[in-house]
C-alpha cells in the first residue's frame, strides 16, 4: 500500500494542481436520458477511448487524484446537471463515473440527493466504496486519505434515496485488499476490466456487483 501511496503522490507531482476552467457547454437535447460521464485519473475531458454508448455530456476537470481537483469535478458535474435540468425539467439524469470520476459522482450524490430527483448513478471502481463485501476503497486507507484530502478521502455509502449501482472487480482502487494487488491497477489488468458502455446500465440500477456477484 505504501507503493500505491507513492504512485498517487507521483501522479500529483507530475500533473500539478492547476485547476482548469471548463468551456461553457450547450444543453443536450431533452429527448431520452441525459447521460453524463466523469473519467478517471488523467482523463481530464472524460473522453477516453474506453467510454462507449449514448453519452450526452462529458465532464471536464483536472482529473488528478487530490481533494481539490475532485472538488472541481464535483462542482462542474453539479453545474452541468443543474443547467440541463433547468432546460429539460422532465428528463432523467444518469451519472456514470470511473475510478477518480466515480469518486466525483459519489460525492455529488452524497451532497445533492436531497435536492434533486429523477436521477441515478453508476460508480465503476469507486475509490470511496464502503467496505462489505471486501475492504473499502483505497481512498479510505490511512496511508492514502491524508495525501488526497477531502472530499476524495474516506469511504461511505450515503446516497439518500438516489439509486446507485457500484461495480468493483478484483480492483485495489475499490477494494484495498483485492487479490490483484498493485499490479492490477496498471493498464491491461483488473482496473480496466469493466463494461464502459453506458447503455448497459439501466436508469434504475442499484446495489453492487462485487467480483462478479450481484448484491442487491
Amino acid at each position: 500500500m505504501r507503493k500505491l501511496a507513492a504512485v498517487l503522490a507521483g501522479l500529483v507531482a507530475l500533473t500539478g494542481l492547476t485547476l482548469m476552467t471548463a468551456p461553457a457547454a450547450q444543453a443536450a437535447p431533452c429527448e431520452g436520458t441525459y447521460t453524463i460521464v466523469v473519467g478517471g485519473t488523467g482523463d481530464k475531458d472524460s473522453n477516453h477511448a474506453y467510454w462507449s454508448g449514448n453519452i450526452s455530456q462529458r465532464v471536464g476537470y483536472p482529473a488528478v487524484p487530490t481533494g481539490p481537483t475532485a472538488r472541481a469535478g464535483v462542482n462542474e458535474l453539479n453545474r452541468l446537471i443543474r443547467e440541463q435540468r433547468r432546460a429539460c425539467p422532465n428528463q432523467h439524469v444518469k451519472a456514470v463515473g470511473f475510478s477518480l470520476g466515480a469518486a466525483v459522482v459519489h460525492t455529488w450524490v452524497t451532497e445533492n440527493w436531497s435536492s434533486i430527483d429523477d436521477v441515478n448513478a453508476v460508480l465503476i471502481a469507486d475509490p470511496k466504496r464502503a467496505a462489505g463485501p471486501g475492504a473499502p476503497g483505497v481512498a479510505a486507507h490511512p496511508a492514502i486519505a491524508p495525501i488526497v484530502g477531502a472530499p476524495l478521502a474516506g469511504a461511505d455509502n450515503f446516497f439518500g434515496d438516489i439509486p446507485v449501482l457500484t461495480i468493483c472487480t478484483d480492483d485495489i482502487i475499490c477494494d484495498a485488499n483485492a487479490q490483484s494487488g498493485l499490479p492490477g491497477y496498471f493498464p491491461g489488468d483488473s482496473h480496466g476490466n469493466y463494461n464502459f458502455n453506458v447503455d448497459a446500465y439501466s436508469n434504475d440500477a442499484r446495489g453492487q456487483w462485487f467480483n462478479g456477484v450481484y448484491i442487491p
